[in-house]
């Protein structure tokens, strides 16, 4: 096959070379100099769009979107096939970072996706309805897995609470990677994918507020989550819906709840029975009043909503100690 008037050929081994050590550096986070490395190997090989595809990935490790659209954009030009190539993924998340929006709408469509004719006033794409799915903060830190809900290939909105430690809020919109790490299983069977952050694409200006409850059934819980949810907020307990995994476990196929009765998660590594967030519990006879709950809702309403949920039912319900975290 001819590109640009050159024949497609199998990469020299100098350029095998270079790109095999240049991936080994990455993989110990000298991104400098595997850059000048995968520079090499484009100017050894410029008519290979692995040559390029290399170069966008690095870029997008770097978080440089300028870079890695351009390096994208020069891999696509070299394909042999129209769809389903991952460099169009690549630009795809780039172009997002830079709010290309047509560059975006381009790239999903390039690999395969549908996405509707309808866009925001902006020209955000809008409307790819691609459900549920499990995004995790911070992967090389302190890593935490959420909820959240797919608003394109590449950004989800955070629906859970995340801990303080993650440095995230509710509600804000995360750049995520295109490969998944990981599933979670609901009970009712369907699994989600977990996909690893990249970076903060839009904060939230709702603050997380941590308070200790007495609640004397899981249904006192319940309402609490009930009444923030109803004035367009949210409440997490996260004395029962943390958990501490190691790394293999939380890149794995995981249940996203224990289970019936007494059976503990086996890949639960927090002690079990500890309430708040380094234990994860079950329901019924293990049910503690005491909980400690995540709250994400404004300065001058948070305070309310406690109040009110405690009116609701002052025999059963108390809380105190209320800090903003994050």
């Amino acid at each position: 096959m001819r590109i640009f008037g050159k024949v497609r050929h199998r990469p020299s081994a100098s350029w095998r070379q270079a790109t095999d050590r240049a991936f080994t550096l990455i993989g110990d986070g000298r991104y400098e100099d595997a850059g000048a490395l995968l520079t090499r190997a484009a100017d050894l090989e410029p008519w290979l769009s692995e040559s390029w595809f290399n170069l966008a990935l690095l870029h997008k490790f770097r978080h440089d979107w300028e870079q890695a659209r351009a390096a994208g954009l020069r891999a696509v030009a070299l394909l042999d096939k129209e769809t389903g190539a991952p460099d169009w993924w690549n630009v795809g998340i780039a172009a997002t970072a830079l709010q290309d929006w047509p560059l975006a709408r381009r790239s999903w469509q390039a690999y395969g996706l549908k996405v509707p004719g309808a866009a925001a006033a902006n020209g955000e794409p809008v409307g790819m309805d691609l459900g549920s799915a499990a995004v995790r903060l911070s992967p090389e830190g302190e890593a935490e897995v959420v909820w959240g809900r797919r608003l394109d290939p590449a950004r989800i909105e955070v629906l859970s609470i995340p801990l303080p430690s993650s440095g995230r809020r509710w509600g804000e919109v995360v750049l995520h990677d295109g490969v998944p790490h990981g599933e979670r299983i609901t009970s009712a069977g369907p699994s989600y994918p977990v996909f690893d952050e990249i970076e903060l694409w839009a904060p939230s200006p709702v603050p997380t507020w941590v308070v200790l409850l007495e609640a004397a059934t899981e249904a006192d819980r319940d309402a609490l989550e009930q009444l923030a949810s109803d004035a367009g907020f949210a409440a997490e307990d996260w004395s029962s819906s943390v958990r501490l995994l190691c790394r293999s476990c939380s890149e794995s196929r995981m249940p996203s709840a224990e289970g019936e009765g007494e059976h503990l998660d086996p890949h639960d590594h927090s002690e079990p029975g500890h309430p708040g967030p380094l234990g994860h519990r079950t329901a019924g006879d293990l049910w503690s009043p005491e909980r400690e709950c995540g709250i994400a809702a404004p300065d001058g309403l948070v305070r309310g909503l406690l109040d009110s949920w405690v009116a609701d039912s002052p025999e059963s319900r108390e809380w105190r100690d209320l800090e903003e975290v994050c």
